[in-house]
């Protein structure tokens, strides 16, 4: 298949096709926290801020930290001004759920950080992707690694993470977060959004990339030209000492 080479705005496709796709992530784990008009929610990663955008729709105050000023420009689109930041996070009231949806490195990056605004015994929540074999996106990952001659990323051990930074481990869950898209066309723009296949745009061609990302797509494509490919998530709940 030809690749399409549409223009991508890898920020507005984040927010306006792929972010969506976590939306059970971030709902399951603010059920099981019992987010609500009393929580206080710092998003680390917030991207362009759907997750706090959910967190605020249940009463909490939320604010989120995030180096992509791209994605922070739409999240204030989205919240109240003086929300989120890349500097840090607002000071005041001190935080009681604390959040890493998108990998344990949005943690790492600020872990220095976000001990001073947050109450003890704060929860901390770390997320990735489940077992390979749950995850369809898995197969499509793997065409970053194959262009850039690297290995794919291995699997993030979240247990691991959160014993080494101190925290204490109260529990995990796993989560159904299916990628659904309209078009092969949006099923690439989104996924080229997420940054995994930024290594692989800069080394290879961009048409290349946009053909093997269709070639991958393949399977996943219904008759009616929508892309749907299951994925499992999990994430794992520690408190602050």
């Amino acid at each position: 298949m030809t690749p399409t080479l549409v223009p991508h705005h890898p920020a507005r496709d984040w927010a306006e096709i792929q972010e969506r796709m976590l939306a059970p992530l971030y709902e399951a784990v603010y059920d099981r926290l019992g987010v609500d008009s009393r929580s206080s929610v710092l998003g680390l990663g917030c991207g362009s801020g759907l997750a706090l955008l959910m967190a605020a729709a249940r009463g909490a105050r939320v604010a989120g930290v995030d180096e992509d000023l791209a994605r922070l420009a739409l999240a204030r689109e989205r919240l109240p001004e003086g929300t989120v930041s890349a500097a840090g996070p607002p000071r005041g009231a001190p935080y009681d759920v604390i959040t890493a949806f998108h990998g344990t490195g949005a943690l790492a990056a600020r872990a220095g950080g976000f001990t001073l605004p947050a109450q003890p015994g704060a929860a901390v929540v770390v997320a990735g992707w489940g077992p390979p074999e749950r995850c369809a996106t898995a197969s499509v990952l793997r065409v970053a690694a194959r262009l850039t001659g690297r290995r794919p990323p291995r699997r993030e051990d979240l247990d691991g993470f959160v014993a080494a930074a101190g925290l204490r481990w109260e529990g995990s869950g796993r989560v159904a977060c299916p990628f659904g898209y309209a078009s092969r066309d949006s099923a690439v723009r989104g996924l080229l959004s997420t940054g995994d296949f930024d290594a692989a745009v800069r080394e290879a061609a961009p048409e290349r990339v946009e053909k093997e990302l269709l070639e991958v797509l393949e399977p996943y494509a219904r008759a009616d030209g929508t892309v749907w490919m299951p994925n499992d998530f999990r994430y794992v709940v520690a408190r602050l000492p």
